[in-house]
């Protein structure tokens, strides 16, 4: 999990100093498919890195997880993240993500193989999910034109 934590620490870094280049006015307009704005797409992935951390938590403390899946459009939607403020939206990225690698390199090794089911989805050792966490958050950054 420290590998993990450490790529983690590396992305945040490398793209919280790129992302802060970027206007409130320019993370407002559309950028992604279906019309998201970088305001929306830094708000859906401040919700995975939300989401991923009571994930993560939960799952080393149970040794198992089961977890609902969630309706990404609707909660980048209820919390207005298109109105929100940018310095503010990566502000609180940043530190969520630096909190979870923060974690994740003090999970007990033992941790990695905890058994974790999201949605409907097969389960999967909470290390893969955590390295799917970072995939998702690429895939994303990828989409800004945040280079790897």
């Amino acid at each position: 999990m420290r590998e993990i934590a450490a790529e983690l620490s590396g992305i945040v870094e490398r793209a919280a100093r790129l992302l802060r280049e970027t206007s409130d006015q320019e993370a407002s307009a559309p950028a992604l498919p279906g019309g998201w704005s970088r305001k929306q797409a830094i708000g859906h992935l401040i919700d995975s890195a939300s989401n991923n951390h009571q994930r993560f938590v939960r799952a080393a403390l149970a040794g198992s997880l089961v977890w609902p899946g969630y309706d990404q459009n609707g909660c980048v939607s209820i919390q207005a993240f298109q109105e929100a403020p940018w310095p503010m939206l990566l502000d609180v990225w940043e530190a969520l993500n630096r909190l979870l690698a923060h974690v994740l390199e003090h999970l007990p090794p033992e941790s990695a193989a905890a058994s974790c089911r999201i949605g409907e989805h097969e389960p999967v050792p909470l290390a893969q999910l955590a390295r799917q966490y970072m995939e998702h958050m690429l895939h994303h950054l990828d989409q800004l034109g945040i280079p790897r």
